[in-house]
């Protein structure tokens, strides 16, 4: 018989258009999923983690229905996965390309350690719709802008999604595994886990409801209603695609498919799409983005670092007397998620209003976000900061009380999300307070805060600081 197959699982929670599953089931004989918890997902913010455990019982359910299982393991993956062919006498093992350089130095160092030993070891892609070192600019070097990145990519043929197996060759014998139970996967977040959860839309089927539900309506005004936060008109599939319980390629088809029946918003949607790839092509070819001013003349600039000083306090418990900001930073704390443009209000805020370290906002979303993504994370602050590709102009800094009034004139966001001085606040604004830390003494019916720095003087504070700069 053909020895079995370890199908190394990560951020590729489905069993559609899944090229590493196809394989693995091509190439014969049992196939063993096998997730495992080594020092990366252990450094995990509080809710990208508890996210990943609802993620991986909802895939585990999953894999039952296929005649398969989910074996959890923890440790430093080449030892584990070593462990495990030792176990079942396994001769291979599969999984999807990861691009960041953590998962780039991981995955190199266990394909040399397992080829060392004979075994056949072998990435797919399936996380992306374009590799990244498929995407050149005509003389050869990557793409530093979105627009040239789109013109390129936007009429390449991209592969149409593979189907789901209908069973998954299983071994006589599984291996032991560990329990989600024993991880703790939700311990980092106390009592909001309850509340958090309640606003997922965990595994396959759910992310593939989302976007037929998107596609037969929202998408035909996507490019409008995108913008407007007290309305639900985004696709909510980023907490998906994080943890690849849906793949871009299903996406990038389905909103084609949109296109070409005439519905007005498509084009942006596709392009959103392409967004993603960018800041992933962009983590690839220029790592430092992750953790250093993608644009080095940003390097000493005088943003203020201290996360105790009270600004960013208030800023990271939504009491900093602006109401766009303090609604954007409670429906992250209650849903896990936040609307678009609210990221772009209080990423300008932090760092142009209160002058603060991008790095700062960008660990805080990686402890908070469900749908936390590396690469899109770090690509979206710099945007915000002006220190990275893309950026909006330094100089443009968004006027938090302004852009509400544009974007929410009948004042549904600031009421779904801020409870204080309201004679009857809704449930969503007062789940703030049965989620946040005690510790941080919050009450609904305390006095909603004064502005900590106004939108007026925190603009002429930042404009000055860019001109004694020389920017």
């Amino acid at each position: 018989m053909t020895a079995a197959t370890l199908l190394w699982i990560r951020r590729d929670l489905r069993l559609s258009d899944h090229p590493a599953l196809t394989a693995a089931i091509a190439r014969g004989g049992p196939v063993i999923p096998v997730f495992i918890r080594d020092a990366g997902v252990d450094g995990l913010g509080s809710a990208p983690k508890f996210r990943l455990g609802l993620g991986l019982a909802a895939f585990a359910a999953s894999l039952q229905g296929a005649g398969s299982q989910l074996v959890l393991r923890s440790g430093d993956a080449l030892a584990v996965l070593r462990a495990l062919i030792a176990e079942t006498g396994g001769r291979s093992v599969v999984w999807t390309r990861g691009y960041d350089p953590d998962s780039v130095a991981r995955d190199a160092d266990v394909k040399a350690g397992l080829k060392e030993q004979g075994i056949d070891a072998r990435s797919f892609g399936g996380f992306l719709m374009h590799e990244p070192w498929t995407v050149e600019t005509k003389t050869g070097t990557p793409f530093k802008v979105y627009t040239p990145y789109w013109n390129a990519v936007k009429a390449r043929e991209v592969d149409a999604p593979l189907p789901a197996p209908a069973r998954i060759p299983a071994p006589d014998v599984w291996p032991v595994s560990e329990t989600l139970t024993d991880w703790q996967m939700d311990r980092a977040m106390n009592r909001g886990a309850a509340i958090v959860a309640a606003h997922a839309r965990v595994g396959e089927q759910a992310a593939q409801d989302r976007l037929a539900a998107f596609c037969a309506g929202p998408i035909a005004q996507y490019h409008e209603a995108r913008d407007w936060p007290g309305q639900d008109g985004t696709s909510g599939l980023s907490e998906n695609l994080a943890l690849g319980e849906i793949s871009p390629q299903q996406c990038w088809h389905a909103g084609a498919r949109a296109r070409e029946d005439g519905k007005a918003g498509a084009e942006v949607f596709l392009k959103e799409i392409v967004w993603r790839e960018f800041a992933w092509h962009l983590a690839h070819h220029t790592p430092h983005i992750l953790t250093r001013n993608w644009k080095p003349d940003w390097d000493a600039f005088p943003w203020a670092t201290d996360e105790t000083h009270r600004h960013v306090i208030a800023w990271k418990q939504g009491r900093t007397g602006i109401p766009f900001v303090d609604a954007a930073m409670r429906e992250m704390y209650v849903t896990g998620r936040m609307h678009n443009r609210g990221r772009m209000i209080v990423a300008s805020y932090l760092t142009k209003h209160l002058m603060t370290d991008w790095r700062i906002g960008q660990a805080w979303f990686a402890d908070c976000l469900t749908d936390w993504d590396i690469a899109s994370n770090a690509m979206g602050w710099q945007w915000a900061a002006g220190s990275g590709p893309d950026a909006a102009p330094y100089f443009r800094v968004f006027n938090p009380v302004s852009q509400l009034e544009k974007f929410d004139p009948r004042g549904l966001y600031a009421a779904r999300w801020i409870a204080e001085g309201r004679r009857a606040p809704s449930a969503t604004a007062l789940a703030f307070f049965d989620a946040v830390p005690r510790g941080w003494g919050l009450r609904p019916d305390a006095p909603y805060p004064v502005p900590i720095v106004t939108a007026d003087a925190g603009r002429a504070r930042a404009l000055q600081a860019y001109e004694n700069r020389g920017f």
